[in-house]
């Protein structure tokens, strides 16, 4: 319901009443109340401002029935995580393009492209818990190929560095994990979410592919990264974060603003800064970006 307030000492303000109004007294406001989904006060400039939208059913696919919407929305962003990987898995099989590029591709796009998938799920801890299913399960999966009791050569070559299966518990696992403890923990309210996985998936992945291209000048601390790969990390995730900040803010579950936008750019350049650092090298970029995105998140969100 959205309300419209009209104090009764402001000046004269020029007022057109919508007929499907519902108006209500009070000693010192008159307030008018609609089917909007969002509210609206009326100021002394005659302005409307925006409040916070109150969480609407956003895409559910069933909104009257939530458990039913949960688990058709599980089945269906299980689905197309898994044919994304499947497009990947069958791209490296044919070689049409580089391994490493290939692996990067799938880096960048499984985690972005579940995320899309968030407003299907309901609101509460159901709907965060479903959706942690399908990262969830592909953590079972990274374990069993990657310790040889799964053979998934396909799978091996679309992830893995030098094509060895044994690479699968390390970054790929590090991978699905983060995005089942955004889903779980976290969630599409919080702008954590949306940074960890950003810095991730569109951060780390476009640092490898820029890095590889326009590499030739090296931090002077780390021979083994570019300026151009760190800058591309940077930007990357900053400007996916704020593209997710405002795809979950159109659905409701988030409010933009400024105060968010630059706690995102904070996040990304620290998780850029602690990705060109050798320990991440040594490490996994993948858990020391998570890491580094989450703990930095908690501090200026």
């Amino acid at each position: 319901m959205a309300a419209t307030t009209v104090p009764v000492f402001s000046p004269a303000i020029p007022i057109i009443f919508d007929p499907h109004a519902t108006p209500s007294f009070t000693p010192y406001s008159l307030s008018f109340t609609t089917t909007n989904r969002f509210t609206f006060r009326l100021t002394d400039s005659g302005k409307f401002h925006r409040r916070n939208p109150s969480p609407p059913a956003a895409a559910m696919i069933f909104p009257q029935n939530p458990v039913l919407s949960d688990i058709c929305a599980t089945v269906f962003s299980g689905f197309v995580a898994l044919s994304v990987l499947r497009v990947w898995a069958e791209t490296a099989k044919r070689r049409l393009f580089d391994q490493k590029l290939n692996r990067k591709l799938v880096h960048i796009s499984i985690g972005l492209v579940f995320m899309l998938c968030w407003p299907l799920f309901s609101s509460g801890h159901r709907g965060a818990i479903l959706a942690a299913i399908t990262p969830g399960i592909n953590i079972i999966r990274m374990l069993l190929i990657g310790s040889g009791i799964w053979k998934d050569e396909a799978t091996v070559k679309s992830m893995s560095r030098y094509g060895d299966y044994r690479e699968l518990l390390k970054g790929p696992l590090y991978y699905a994990t983060t995005i089942t403890l955004a889903c779980a923990l976290y969630w599409r309210t919080s702008p954590i979410a949306i940074a960890a996985i950003c810095n991730l998936c569109a951060g780390d992945g476009f640092a490898d592919v820029v890095g590889r291209q326009f590499g030739g000048r090296k931090l002077p601390y780390n021979r083994n990264k570019s300026i151009a790969g760190s800058v591309a990390m940077a930007t990357a995730g900053f400007f996916a974060s704020v593209g997710f900040m405002y795809y979950f803010s159109y659905c409701g579950y988030i409010q933009e603003s400024w105060e968010i936008v630059l706690g995102f750019l904070v996040v990304s350049l620290a998780s850029a800064l602690v990705e060109s650092l050798p320990i991440s090298t040594e490490l996994d970029d993948n858990l020391t970006v998570t890491l580094s995105s989450i703990l930095v998140g908690s501090l200026v969100f």
